[in-house]
C-alpha cells in the first residue's frame, strides 16, 4: 500500500530534486503526485512499499539535519563577512518595496485591531 513520505507543498524546487536523488541512489520505490492545476491536492512523495517507510524516513532527516546545518554555516559566513541580508540593507535596495509591505502589515493591523479597540 502507498506510504505518504514528503510532503513537497512549499518545498523549494533543489531541496525536492535532492531528495528525488537521494531516494533513488538508496533504491527506495517511490512516486509522485503533483498539486494540480490549480494547486489543492497533496504534492508529495509517496513509497510504493510501507517495508521502506523507516529507511527512507532516516535518510530524509539526515538529509535535512545536514541542509540546515549547511544553510546555518553559510549564513555565520556571510554574517561574518559582512555579506548577509539585513532590514536597512534591504531597505536601501529596494526602498519602494519595503515600504509598500510595511503599508500593508499597519493596514492589516488596524483593521484586525479596530474592532477591539471601540469596545
Amino acid at each position: 500500500m502507498a506510504t505518504l513520505l514528503f510532503r513537497l507543498n512549499n518545498v523549494p524546487l533543489d531541496e525536492a530534486d535532492e531528495v528525488r536523488i537521494l531516494l533513488e541512489e538508496h533504491q527506495v520505490d517511490f512516486y509522485e503526485t503533483t498539486a494540480g492545476r490549480w494547486g489543492i491536492s497533496l504534492a508529495a512523495i509517496w513509497l510504493k512499499e510501507e517495508t521502506q517507510l523507516e529507511r527512507a524516513k532516516h535518510l530524509i532527516a539526515k538529509y535535512q539535519r545536514e541542509r540546515q546545518e549547511n544553510a546555518q554555516r553559510e549564513y555565520q559566513e556571510q554574517k561574518a563577512a559582512g555579506t548577509h541580508d539585513t532590514f536597512l540593507k534591504r531597505f536601501l535596495r529596494e526602498p519602494i518595496k519595503v515600504l509598500i509591505y510595511l503599508l500593508v502589515a499597519a493596514v492589516i493591523a488596524y483593521f484586525s485591531t479596530t474592532p477591539f479597540l471601540d469596545l
